[in-house]
């Protein structure tokens, strides 16, 4: 549904898989497994897997903290977007990448959740993109201390409304790692 003309093509996004975003993530070690398979499906099928790598003062470019996770592995083809900002849009060469893929719908992982993640699945609504959000292939931290609910509420509040997402010709939607395909008439 798409209202990017001429963009039948789908990716899947890797978003802030690095050391110092997903430490102490929740249920780590199961969400990394999920984009693994993600990424050797979409790699199998020829879809583009483009890796987003965020830095800021926590996360200085170059640092151990900075760094993607050793158990997810990026080819050389496959692009790595450098960003600043929660949105992957956001001043970064994203949409051009896409663009010359003929891709208007996104497969969205990643961290955290609550903060890149959530603001990539909107930034692409925003632009005219279909997004889709692997529900058990994100993840946050615990920052109840801050005020915030649990990871596991975090996490399933922004599944729950992902999936009823919608604008005008665009939509959001969710599917579970094993669901997920990658055909451009896939509902999820």
């Amino acid at each position: 549904m798409t209202t990017l003309p001429d963009r039948p093509n789908t990716a899947l996004l890797i978003i802030d898989v690095q050391n110092g975003v997903v430490a102490t993530a929740h249920n780590r070690d199961d969400v990394l497994a999920n984009i693994n398979t993600l990424i050797g499906k979409a790699r199998a099928e020829d879809v583009p897997v483009i890796w987003v790598q965020h830095s800021d003062d926590d996360l200085v470019r170059g640092s151990e903290s900075w760094q993607y996770v050793p158990e997810l592995e990026r080819h050389d083809p496959e692009p790595l977007v450098h960003k600043l900002y929660g949105d992957s849009f956001e001043d970064t060469e994203l949409e051009a990448l896409l663009a010359e893929r003929g891709v208007g719908r996104v497969v969205v992982t990643g961290a955290a959740t609550d903060m890149c993640v959530r603001s990539t699945l909107h930034g692409a609504i925003a632009r005219g993109y279909d997004a889709t959000l692997v529900t058990d292939a994100h993840t946050t931290e615990d920052l109840t201390a801050y005020g915030a609910p649990p990871p596991a509420q975090v996490i399933a509040h922004i599944n729950l409304y992902w999936n009823w997402q919608t604008a005008p010709g665009r939509r959001g939607d969710t599917a579970a790692t094993a669901e997920v395909t990658f055909t451009p008439t896939d509902a999820g």
